[in-house]
């Protein structure tokens, strides 16, 4: 199962490494789902340009055996014979987390991939916690956030790249994971999530200049990847803690 993950959370680095854009559902019954979707054309041109030819096909063929539909975690290490655990939890788990890459034409390689995690509640997160020591997943951080299913207590200190960084120390030498690092901030674009809710928002306490409210269901968290990179970036608004009540 380790190689399974590795492979999957390599091919997420890649899709870290152009345009993000997360959706984070909070369910009325304390349950939140997320999805996130990337193109990835640009970097894996890039990528393309920089591979030696001799080392294209064994770089780049694994990439093409992601489904173009979406497929559960569960599924795919049990059809590759991978999938070595019993516990049920963690096998619940994995089938609620699902994947799969777009393709352009007859391309292997993808041009983009999708994540989800479907109805997650507070008892599989804590799964997923303890799961993510050692395999790693990619998922936004601010799942971590407190919600009950009327109040979300937001930690902007949630607000960064901490858990694609430590995707990245995961994988390789040391010498591998600085390379990987430095081209990760290269091709960065733009990160986002938007935060809905099933019911009205009645109210908003703190703020932080990256969160604004879009509508009456929904909040927006665009990052400053220029701060994000600079310790020293002097902020209008930077509370520690946001609560956005719903009706």
């Amino acid at each position: 199962m380790k190689k399974t993950i590795v492979l999957f959370l390599i091919s997420l680095f890649t899709l870290q490494s152009c345009s993000i854009n997360t959706e984070v559902i909070y369910h009325k019954d304390t349950a939140t789902s997320m999805i996130t979707d990337v193109d990835t054309r640009e970097f894996m041109a890039e990528m393309q340009a920089m591979t030696p030819d001799s080392l294209k096909q064994e770089k780049f063929n694994e990439l093409d055996r992601f489904p173009t539909v979406w497929t559960s975690m569960h599924d795919i290490l049990k059809k590759e014979g991978k999938l070595k655990t019993e516990n049920q939890d963690t096998l619940r788990m994995l089938k609620k987390v699902f994947l799969k890459s777009t393709k352009d034409g007859n391309n292997p390689i993808p041009a983009g991939f999708s994540f989800k995690m479907d109805h997650f509640t507070p008892h599989d997160y804590e799964i997923i916690k303890n799961f993510n020591k050692d395999e790693k997943l990619p998922f936004d951080q601010n799942l971590l956030n407190t919600w009950d299913g009327k109040t979300l207590t937001i930690n902007t200190d949630f607000f960064n790249l901490n858990n694609i960084e430590e995707v990245l120390r995961s994988q390789g030498s040391k010498e591998e994971t600085e390379k990987m690092e430095g081209m990760m901030m290269m091709f960065v674009k733009n990160i986002g999530t938007t935060l809905k809710f099933e019911n009205k928002i009645k109210s908003i306490t703190g703020k932080h200049d990256w969160l604004k409210q879009v509508d009456d269901y929904s909040v927006r968290i665009e990052y400053d990847l220029k701060a994000l990179n600079n310790k020293d970036s002097k902020f209008k608004n930077a509370d520690r803690k946001i609560i956005i009540i719903t009706e």
